[in-house]
């Protein structure tokens, strides 16, 4: 099936130093999103990275 949509289901979620939790990006796989969120954290701030998949029901986890 080929909507012409593309489907990003990866996210790379960055935690501050507050706890606060924001979606940095979305990506079409999960080595792609590991990738970046490693990036990121070798950047040497303090915040947290991590990947989570879209699920079924339009919630990260």
């Amino acid at each position: 099936m080929n909507d012409g949509t593309v489907v990003l289901p990866w996210f790379v979620i960055r935690q501050d130093d507050n706890g606060n939790r924001y979606r940095v990006g979305r990506y079409a796989t999960k080595a792609e999103a590991e990738k970046i969120a490693h990036s990121l954290d070798d950047d040497g701030h303090k915040q947290l990275y991590w990947v989570e998949k879209l699920s079924q029901n339009g919630s990260a986890h």
